[in-house]
């Protein structure tokens, strides 16, 4: 397992028009390190932004997808999707205010 700092937990924030639904519900998906586990993920969130209390986190591995380029064929890279509940005195998360 590798050692992974809290900020190197969390890639990215997962915008789409699902998961912008997700969000009136304090659900949060964002796009984790393969090898993080939930409590890193929860531990992450809880760190990086202020007021927040995470209820439950649910992940899920993609594999990747094959691809073509002519006569050769490859994958893209496997990736990591958190889905992180918040509590309900939990504070917002900011990234997304303004989308």
């Amino acid at each position: 397992m590798a050692d992974l700092k809290y900020y190197d937990v969390i890639l990215a924030p997962v915008v789409t028009e699902k998961t912008m639904n997700t969000m009136s519900e304090k659900k949060y998906t964002f796009s984790v390190h393969p090898d993080a586990t939930k409590n890193q993920v929860k531990e992450a969130v809880e760190k990086m932004f202020a007021g927040t209390k995470v209820a439950s986190v649910n992940t899920m591995n993609l594999d990747g997808k094959t691809r073509r380029r002519g006569a050769t064929s490859g994958k893209t890279a496997k990736r990591k999707k958190a889905i992180v509940q918040l509590t309900a005195d939990s504070a917002e998360i900011e990234i997304f205010s303004g989308l």
